[in-house]
């Protein structure tokens, strides 16, 4: 893949004599997201916040939406390694249910319209087959089981897995993403996407650089200063493209191992021949308040107490940023 960095946010402070210049052609009516454990949580959030708006999700090795209920240790307890006790899947049902009623999220029933792609591995130990349960039964309440495909039958630990790149499938180890064998991007695409194009085998676009903090303003304090976005040749030469979005796991950022996961979990090779721009925000790791080592998106309240709703710092920032990206100038 060419690798080309761009300061998107430059871009949108240039001189009003450039506003003439061409942009992406995004069509951003409908788009779609996937996320790998936190990165899953967050997709789940994102989804079911702006279900109005994001009508396709895959999601690896991820948990039911407000598993943790605001509490680390909730979310230690519950939703990642061990399940000490049963997960409330009806309490959290309620809450989404009080959050659309209240706004915070949208209208439940926009989920009905959704198309699912769950995957969680046998050999994984960081999320255990429990919590991805049960998101696959929180799923099916709301989408129906027709538009809801589970796989979790695959002998891969905690990881992205993929044709050809990565580690040991059986061992989750940085940068957790797999020679498995296993196509995860395209497993999900071929299920979330009609009339999709095939893959392409060595994508030739670019991996542009964005400007988080700018684009997403005070809302981006706990991402990094800078995100990424692949755009495929095509969206480059200003033809129609859609946007998906990507969230990494944690120990999975930039800061963390480079632009590994937004270069070679594959997406791109599918992105490639189906017009798709994909964006691959990035968090940033914190050893202060508030605290987030691991570079981790929030899944259980560090950053603030709407984390799972419309008014969520991330959230926001996110979809400001993917917005953001319909100024990009064409060159």
């Amino acid at each position: 893949m060419q690798v080309k960095y761009a300061l998107l946010a430059l871009s949108l402070a240039a001189p009003l004599g450039l506003a003439d210049e061409a942009k992406l052609n995004l069509q951003l009516d409908h788009i779609s997201v996937s996320g790998l454990s936190s990165g899953g949580y967050m997709a789940n959030q994102f989804h079911v916040a702006y279900s109005d708006w994001v009508d396709k999700v895959g999601i690896v090795a991820g948990g039911p939406y407000f598993c943790a209920q605001g509490s680390i240790k909730t979310a230690l307890e519950q939703c990642v390694n061990k399940v000490l006790s049963p997960i409330p899947l009806a309490d959290l049902q309620d809450t989404a249910s009080r959050y659309a009623q209240e706004g915070k999220i949208a209208p439940l029933n926009n989920l009905k319209n959704s198309k699912v792609w769950l995957f969680h591995g046998t050999k994984d130990t960081k999320v255990v087959a429990q919590v991805s349960d049960g998101l696959y039964q929180q799923y099916v309440q709301w989408s129906g089981k027709e538009n809801v495909h589970y796989v979790n039958d695959k002998e891969f630990a905690h990881l992205f897995p993929t044709l050809d790149t990565g580690s040991e499938c059986a061992e989750s180890v940085s940068p957790f993403i797999g020679n498995c064998q296993y196509d995860t991007a395209g497993n999900m695409f071929v299920f979330l996407f009609d009339n999709l194009q095939s893959r392409s085998p060595s994508p030739s676009g670019k991996l542009i650089e964005l400007n988080q903090h700018q684009l997403g303003g005070d809302t981006a304090s706990t991402l990094a200063d800078t995100g990424y976005a692949y755009v495929p040749p095509s969206c480059a030469q200003g033809e129609v493209c859609s946007l998906h979005i990507s969230f990494h796991g944690c120990n999975q950022n930039a800061q963390s191992v480079g632009t590994q996961y937004a270069e070679q979990a594959g997406i791109n090779n599918w992105a490639e021949n189906n017009h798709m721009v994909v964006l691959y925000p990035q968090t940033k790791n914190s050893t202060f308040m508030p605290l987030n080592p691991q570079g981790c998106w929030d899944w259980w309240g560090y950053a603030d107490a709407d984390y799972a709703t419309q008014k969520g710092q991330q959230i926001t920032a996110v979809k400001s940023i993917a917005l953001a990206l319909k100024q990009y100038p064409l060159k």
